[in-house]
């Protein structure tokens, strides 16, 4: 699980695809990321937070 300014996201790993997946779950919105290894993975997760609260 990761955490980043209250919000939560749960994880996955794909081993056929070799790819992070990441789901926001306190959110209403459906908000989901992917990359290829966790220090991408945690970037993608701050920018799709900052993006959100931006929006």
């Amino acid at each position: 699980m990761m955490e980043y300014k209250g919000y939560f996201a749960k994880v996955e790993f794909d081993d056929e695809a070799n790819i992070f997946h990441g789901e926001i779950i306190n959110l209403r919105d459906v908000i989901t990321f992917e990359e290829e290894s966790v220090e991408e993975l945690r970037k993608a997760f701050t920018d799709s937070i900052e993006d959100y609260l931006l929006a």
